[in-house]
């Protein structure tokens, strides 16, 4: 038997659109899940939006549950949350997790859900992708007890790092961003807020996630001797110019990029992916994650809303997209 479903595709840059989709009943080890919740990440899927998507790129980009090709037409996403209708006995009925677009309902393998603790609202539980993104940067960060850090991008994965940072023993934490609004997200998380010429330098860590030159560039002037930027930013098409002169070799400081692709190697041998995931979920029974979600539409507004904040018009860190059954 075949179902159906609608989902949100891009038609082309720019352009997106609701259209049905055929589910097909679940099979053994399959699970068919309704959702509750999506989110947008206004980086990652607004480069998507506008067709940023460098062609080397193309495979190394594509979502765990994506249909069609870079550019266009596409079903992107990976920030879905809803609850299993059909499925193993031990499922049923449970909120999970899944890296899948925005759909109203889908057919998966059951091992491509994660189960949502019961302390975690389903609403809160779409930024388990994001905060396992920045779980696997710290995992490649190693801060240390005392480490003197700043997080330069106060999006929602640079958020998210000084979430997690913000309850780390003796640490100094500055979250650094040219919007002066972002101060009252830092405050919410419990740490310092500073624009890019007033952060405190002498850094033994940068965690740069502002995804622009001039932030990357501002990372490396942060640093102390010896210091590292662990790059969390995705730039697309965009060409970067960063100074590599001047005080870089002098003081033998370290750009190290990370990538939620790959567990980090210091944690490679010993997490999967889901034990990885597993710890984002669990991050979030904390309710400060609240904080990133700052603004929420209906699913039946995707195609006006994506072009929003791809623009800017619509200002956001994680975007809730709520289905007509969402609680």
């Amino acid at each position: 038997m075949t179902g159906t479903a609608e989902a949100f595709w891009l038609a082309r840059p720019g352009a997106g659109e609701i259209r049905p989709v055929d589910v097909q009943e679940p099979g053994p080890g399959e699970v068919l899940v309704r959702t509750l919740h999506s989110g947008v990440s206004r980086g990652t899927e607004t480069l998507v939006f506008r067709g940023g998507v460098p062609e080397s790129q193309h495979g190394a980009m594509r979502a765990p549950f994506q249909d069609g090709d870079f550019p266009a037409p596409v079903k992107y996403g990976y920030l879905n949350v809803g609850v299993v209708e059909r499925g193993p006995e031990e499922l049923l009925g449970r909120t999970v997790f899944c890296l899948f677009p925005h759909q109203t309902r889908y057919v998966v393998p059951a091992d491509a859900v994660t189960v949502v603790p019961p302390q975690v609202p389903a609403r809160r539980a779409v930024l388990a992708g994001t905060v396992e993104t920045a779980l696997n940067g710290l995992w490649d960060a190693a801060p240390l007890i005392g480490d003197r850090i700043a997080v330069v991008g106060a999006g929602m994965v640079g958020a998210s790092v000084a979430a997690i940072l913000s309850r780390f023993p003796g640490a100094r934490v500055q979250l650094v961003d040219t919007d002066p609004a972002k101060a009252a997200i830092a405050a919410a998380l419990g740490v310092d807020f500073a624009s890019p010429p007033d952060a405190r330098d002498d850094c033994d860590l940068v965690v740069h996630a502002s995804a622009t030159s001039a932030g990357l560039t501002r990372s490396l002037e942060l640093l102390a001797a010896e210091g590292t930027v662990v790059e969390l930013s995705w730039y697309g098409d965009r060409e970067v110019s960063v100074p590599l002169g001047e005080f870089f070799h002098s003081r033998r400081l370290t750009v190290r990029s990370s990538q939620v692709g790959g567990i980090a190697p210091a944690r490679r041998g010993r997490r999967s992916y889901a034990d990885r995931l597993a710890v984002a979920l669990d991050l979030l029974a904390d309710p400060v994650f609240d904080t990133l979600i700052t603004g929420e539409s209906a699913f039946a507004e995707l195609p006006t809303v994506l072009p929003r904040l791809t623009g800017g018009e619509l200002p956001a860190l994680c975007h809730l997209i709520t289905y007509p059954t969402g609680e």
